[in-house]
């Protein structure tokens, strides 16, 4: 019974210990975030998809973030699971510009596809309250049917506008290849609008509603389709 109890006991040693050190190295949280999304979408190259997702993030010192999540769910009846962990680094004070490293895992497994597919994407971004880019060269390895993995290199890029923002209401517009839980090739992007309403200043409820391009030369392919997400936020 002793060693049992020892177990949560050190772990809460451990923690107590890291608080401390947070607070004698003057490292202060200036941001923490929690979140869940429902993902539904339909094309003409998947019958249907969609997941649910939960995620975090914390922020240190206003400069330093790390963010982190995991969304399993189903695409054309079969098992996925999507998830990623990223930091980002404010190097100037007053200017929202951002450098940015996130890994993810797209996979597929247990199926007959069983394709797991891992990225890790530098990138740099530019993220004010009415406007924002992001660019950077995604490194992927994608494996399927448990043969070698393959090796490409993509140029990745999003950007938003948003035309309202206040402390109730957000509105704008945006247009990617990737994002955090799914990063795509050149030729697949999505265009779509953007919903925020504020309930409390630690509430909100976010939803996108997307058209995509699943195909490799622009919209001229018939792999397109639509998606929605939706889901709350908590900030503190």
């Amino acid at each position: 019974m002793i060693d049992g109890m020892n177990k949560p006991v050190m772990l809460i040693c451990s923690i107590l210990f890291c608080l401390h050190s947070l607070y004698a190295l003057d490292i202060e949280l200036t941001h923490k975030e929690a979140g869940s999304d429902f993902r539904l979408e339909s094309s003409r190259s998947l019958a249907y998809g969609g997941d649910v997702s939960v995620f975090g993030e914390i922020e240190l010192n206003g400069c330093l973030g790390f963010r982190g999540g995991i969304a399993p769910g189903w695409l054309d009846g079969e098992f996925d699971i999507r998830a990623f962990s990223s930091v980002r680094y404010a190097p100037l004070v007053n200017i929202p510009l951002n450098i940015n490293l996130l890994y993810n895992y797209n996979g597929l497994p247990g199926t007959s596809y069983n394709s797991h597919a891992h990225s890790l994407l530098p990138f740099i971004s530019y993220n004010s309250s009415m406007a924002g880019i992001s660019l950077g060269l995604d490194m992927r390895f994608t494996r399927y049917f448990g043969e070698a993995a393959i090796y490409e290199s993509i140029l990745s890029f999003s950007g938003y506008v948003n035309f309202i923002k206040n402390d109730k209401l957000l509105l704008g517009i945006h247009a990617a290849n990737f994002n955090e839980f799914d990063i795509k090739n050149m030729g697949a992007y999505y265009i779509g609008l953007n919903y925020a309403f504020f309930i409390t200043d630690m509430w909100s409820i976010a939803t996108e509603l997307n058209f995509f391009q699943s195909g490799s030369v622009g919209l001229s392919s018939i792999f397109y389709g639509f998606a929605y997400q939706g889901g709350v936020r908590f900030t503190w």
